[in-house]
């Protein structure tokens, strides 16, 4: 049998604030596209800056101005491969 994977891209679009970036960030997040340490490191920024909610959010969003005002500026492109 072929080990060979199914190339995917996924495009999400939505409502201002209705969590775009989280979800994304999350799902990034569960198939394996960054590991248990980077949540932990931005799951401490999030906190920093009074956003304990946004830890998965932060992964897409990099720029200063995106964690500390709440919103994503930027368009974030992700490119990883799922273990499975």
């Amino acid at each position: 049998m072929s080990k060979e994977k199914t190339h995917v891209n996924i495009v999400v679009i939505g409502h201002v604030d209705s969590g775009k970036s989280t979800t994304t960030g999350h799902l990034i997040y569960k198939c394996g596209g960054v590991s248990k340490r980077v949540i932990d490191k931005m799951e401490e920024e999030a906190k920093t800056l009074g956003k304990p909610s946004f830890k998965y959010a932060y992964i897409l969003d990099r720029l200063k101005s995106e964690r500390e005002r709440g919103i994503t500026i930027d368009i974030a492109l992700w490119k990883f491969e799922s273990p499975h």
